[in-house]
């Protein structure tokens, strides 16, 4: 007889990857309690749910519990932690909590890659959904359509985001694996590319003989490490060579419409009501597992055009005083590239971007290329950097963004260190028929809001 477990505590609960583990549990049946030091609207969510949740880190807090969760993000000094260890109660990565998730269900889908994972972890769910399967998804976004980034489905599927960092997608072996690219992205955990690459053929290579892989072959690096996955794939993607392609695609704010192929053949025209090229991507990786699910075509289409997009993924606040009032979650020189293209291509209007740089680490490894992707804005402003679980490494700050981007040529770039002068700063720039676009991984999102709020107080000149 198997050992019951109820009682599981998470330290670090408000994390994005974290809350939805422990919401999942929630759903089954489990009690819940958990420990973090900022409170949130998702934290509000786990707590309304029946979960235990206090607001500092402390001993007392792992009382009763049988298992402890821990993020990667947490130290092995904390205190919880080391308690646990004292107690013999056993402790486990996030990672493996959901690689034990994950078999709880027939068929797994797991969604990895350096960009896209949440959008199209999202898509997928809402295709299923609409396709009757019903299934259990885990994201690492809020999404728009379910208000929360976990749902316990009936059927017997269930899709997960796995995330490279630290490598903690080996952990999972799911039936069909996705990789939506390759980037240098958390070379803190990997020794170079070729161990980040040998990473996700490891990861491709974890699914059953009877699974698959589904790969962006626009990806160069996809493309390099294809000659050695032993398992059967299937590629997507806007090249010629891609099993399943878009074609004739056009962006109407929002709105973007494209003709969907399969094996060079027009299977039907596809709605989606987020903007990108990227989310064309994201929803041909959606489509594959659609076919391998065995939908028609109606159902395909009909799921896509019912995903509604993930918090903080383009997320339009709204317009007021005909400025437009945009928040997105990029903290990559490809992601930024991504969000200020689909603006571009969805809206005529001039876009000042708001950039908080996240970590210190990726600052220094790539202010460069986060300066070259800013000059597709009108106007730019750079706060100084979220640094999340690093600390401060010397001469890195928000200004290297800045000198960057002047020196490469950018005509209006502004350096603001402090968040709160964010809204004196747009007050002397933004005009009427402007896109403001905040940007980046940390809190940079509550000052978006904030001077959407302000907006509705002041007149703005034409």
């Amino acid at each position: 007889m198997f050992r019951k477990v109820n009682k599981v505590h998470f330290v670090g609960i408000g994390g994005i990857g974290m809350s939805g583990i422990a919401e999942l549990l929630l759903n089954l049946g489990f009690k819940v309690s958990g420990s973090d030091l900022t409170d949130s609207e998702i934290i509000e969510n786990l707590k309304s749910k029946g979960a235990e949740i206090s607001n500092k880190h402390h001993v007392d807090n792992i009382n009763n519990c049988e298992v402890v969760v821990y993020s990667s993000a947490v130290p092995n000094d904390n205190l919880e932690l080391m308690e646990a260890v004292q107690k013999n109660i056993p402790i486990i990565k996030r990672a493996e909590m959901l690689g034990e998730l994950v078999a709880l269900k027939q068929t797994s889908i797991a969604i990895g890659g350096t960009h896209g994972k949440t959008s199209t972890s999202s898509m997928i769910g809402a295709l299923l959904t609409k396709g009757n399967l019903d299934p259990t998804l885990i994201v690492g976004g809020l999404v728009q359509n379910l208000d929360t980034n976990s749902k316990l489905g009936e059927g017997d599927l269930i899709v997960v985001e796995a995330d490279e960092y630290d490598k903690s997608f080996l952990q999972i072996k799911p039936t069909i694996a996705i990789i939506t690219n390759i980037e240098k992205e958390h070379m803190d955990c990997y020794e170079n590319l070729d161990d980040l690459l040998s990473s996700f053929v490891q990861f491709a290579n974890s699914v059953p003989f009877y699974g698959a892989l589904i790969a962006c072959i626009d990806s160069p690096e996809v493309q390099n490490i294809l000659p050695l996955v032993k398992r059967p794939v299937i590629t997507y993607g806007l090249s010629l060579q891609a099993e399943i392609s878009a074609k004739n695609i056009r962006f109407n704010q929002a709105e973007t419409i494209f003709s969907l192929y399969r094996n060079n053949k027009n299977v039907g025209e596809v709605t989606l009501n987020v903007p990108g090229k990227h989310n064309v991507l994201n929803s041909l990786a959606a489509a594959a597992i659609g076919f391998e699910m065995g939908l028609n075509i109606e159902n395909i289409i009909a799921g896509l055009k019912s995903y509604g997009g993930v918090r903080r993924r383009f997320e339009i606040k709204g317009i007021i005083n005909d400025i437009m009032v945009v928040d997105d979650y990029a903290h990559h020189p490809t992601e930024v590239s991504a969000t200020l293209q689909a603006a571009r291509d969805g809206w005529n209007r001039r876009i000042i971007a708001v950039f908080q740089p996240h970590l210190f680490s990726r600052t220094k490894d790539f202010y460069k290329e986060f300066a070259a992707a800013f000059m597709d804005s009108d106007v730019l402003i750079i706060t100084d950097i979220y640094p999340a679980r690093e600390v401060p490494i010397k001469g890195i700050n928000g200004e290297l963004v800045y000198n960057s981007a002047k020196s490469i040529g950018h005509k209006d770039v502004h350096y603001v260190p402090n968040l709160e002068d964010i809204e004196l700063c747009l007050d002397g720039l933004v005009k009427s028929n402007d896109m403001v676009i905040t940007i980046g991984a940390g809190t940079i999102w509550r000052y978006g809001q904030s001077y959407f709020d302000h907006l509705k107080n002041i007149e703005i000149s034409t």
